[in-house]
């Protein structure tokens, strides 16, 4: 189970490629999930032309790391990777990859959507927009 936090730009297929030629799981899994997030130019009816994620990297961390730990406990997980950007995106960048290998299809989706929904929620990044108009604002992590 690895996270990678990152501050420049990332190629979600790479970074998948360079994962899985490394498991240790080759002719175990049957499954592979991907989930890939990606910078809208609008946010809440705005034009966005750019924006910064911030973040502490050990709080980061540790709660990415729980929430491994939580979809382990719920599913057959053989491995997952997490990528995450931070500093200053612009849109059409990947900001997030989240990657799951299962045995089975099922485990994989349902695993990989719960990865994703709880970063959504819980992990600790904080997001600057610049609009359009080039003034910025904070936004919650609902509104991500």
């Amino acid at each position: 189970m690895t996270v990678k936090i990152c501050d420049s730009a990332f190629e979600p297929f790479i970074e998948i490629e360079k994962f899985q030629h490394g498991l240790a799981l080759q002719g175990k899994f049957g499954a592979t999930s991907i989930f890939i997030g990606t910078m809208r130019d609008f946010n809440n009816g705005d034009d966005v032309q750019a924006m910064t994620l911030e973040h502490y990297d050990g709080m980061t961390q540790k709660q990415l790391a729980k929430i491994i730990v939580s979809a382990k406990t719920q599913w057959r997980i053989l491995d997952c990777l997490i990528v995450h950007r931070v500093g200053e995106i612009f849109p059409n960048e990947p900001i997030m990859l989240i990657s799951v290998w299962s045995a089975h299809r099922g485990d994989a989706f349902e695993a990989c959507r719960y990865l994703m929904e709880e970063l959504k929620a819980n992990a600790p990044f904080w997001k600057l927009e610049t609009l359009a108009t080039n003034k910025t604002r904070w936004v919650s992590n609902s509104s991500f």
